[in-house]
C-alpha cells in the first residue's frame, strides 16, 4: 500500500494578502483551518506545514501542527515542499492550498488515488466543470487541457481551448458562447491541487524554471514542458481559495452565514 504525506506551504509574504495563512477566521488563523481539514483525509499518514516565516511558524506549532521552517527564495510553493519532504519517508507527496478554509477533503483522497491506481503517472491534479463564462477570462483561474486518456496537455490563464470553427469576422468569444451556452463544456477550470510521486517531486525541483512556466506563471508548466505524465480527472469539489482581501471577506461571509462549513 503507497503511503502518503500532505504538505502545506504557508508564505507570509503574499503580495495581494500580506499575513494571509493568519488571517482570522472565525477566531482562528485561515492556515488552522486549512490544515485540520487536510487531516481528515483518509488517504494521508500526516500532514505537515511548511514555511518561511518565524510567526507562521510559532502558531503552526501553537495549534499542534507538525511544521518545518524552509527557505525564503522559493519561486513556488512546490520548490518549498520539496525541500520540507527530503527527510519525509513516503511514496505520495500532496501539495495542499495554504488559502482555501474550506479545502474538500474528499479531493485530497481523490488525487492519490489517481496516482495510485496508474503506474504511468508521475503527478495527478483535479479540474472542474466553468460553469461562468466570466472566468474565462479571468488569468487567476486557470483552464486546463487532457487528452483521451485524462494526462494533461496544456494549462493556460487564457481561454483554451480556441474555438475557430465556431468563429466569424467581429464575433468574440462571449457571443459565441451567449449564442450556444452548450460550448462550455468544452472548458474546464484547473483545481490546484497536486499529488507527486516523491522521487519525481525532489527531480522536479532541480530543474530550472521553463519558458511557458516563466511566461504564464504557471510551474505546473515546467513538468509538462519536460514530458511528465500530469494524470487529471473531473472533481466536483467547490472552490473558495482567498487571494485578496475581497475573497478573505466573501469567506467570513460565507462562514458566518453558516458556521458549520468549517466542519463539513
Amino acid at each position: 500500500m503507497l503511503s502518503a504525506v500532505g504538505v502545506i506551504p504557508a508564505r507570509y509574504g503574499s503580495s495581494r494578502l500580506p499575513g494571509k495563512p493568519l488571517a482570522d477566521l472565525q477566531g482562528k488563523p485561515l492556515l488552522y483551518h486549512v490544515y485540520h481539514r487536510a487531516r481528515r483525509a483518509a488517504t494521508l499518514r500526516e500532514v505537515w506545514i511548511a514555511t518561511d516565516d518565524e510567526r507562521v511558524f510559532e502558531v503552526a506549532k501553537g495549534f499542534g501542527a507538525r511544521v518545518v521552517m524552509t527557505s525564503r527564495v522559493h519561486r513556488s510553493g512546490t520548490d518549498r515542499i520539496a525541500e520540507a519532504i527530503e527527510g519525509v519517508e513516503a511514496d505520495i507527496i500532496v501539495n495542499i492550498q495554504g488559502d482555501e478554509p474550506l479545502i474538500d477533503y474528499g479531493a485530497i483522497d481523490h488525487a492519490v488515488n489517481l496516482l495510485v491506481r496508474d503506474a504511468e503517472a508521475e503527478m495527478s491534479t483535479l479540474k472542474s466543470s466553468l460553469d461562468d463564462p466570466q472566468d474565462l477570462w479571468n488569468p487567476n483561474v486557470v483552464k486546463v487541457v487532457t487528452d483521451q486518456r485524462g494526462y494533461a496537455v496544456y494549462f493556460s490563464r487564457s481561454p483554451v481551448p480556441y474555438l475557430r470553427k465556431r468563429e466569424q469576422p467581429g464575433t468574440s468569444l462571449q457571443e459565441i458562447l451567449a449564442d450556444e451556452p452548450s460550448l462550455l463544456k468544452y472548458f474546464h477550470r484547473h483545481i490546484g491541487l497536486y499529488a507527486y510521486r516523491r522521487d519525481f517531486l525532489l527531480r522536479f525541483a532541480t530543474w530550472a524554471p521553463s519558458p511557458l512556466e516563466l511566461l504564464e506563471d504557471l510551474e505546473q508548466l515546467r513538468a509538462i514542458e519536460h514530458g511528465t505524465k500530469i494524470r487529471v480527472d473531473v472533481s466536483r469539489a467547490a472552490i473558495f481559495g482567498v487571494d485578496t482581501p475581497e475573497d478573505l471577506e466573501r469567506i467570513r461571509r460565507l462562514v458566518q452565514k453558516d458556521p458549520k462549513l468549517l466542519e463539513a
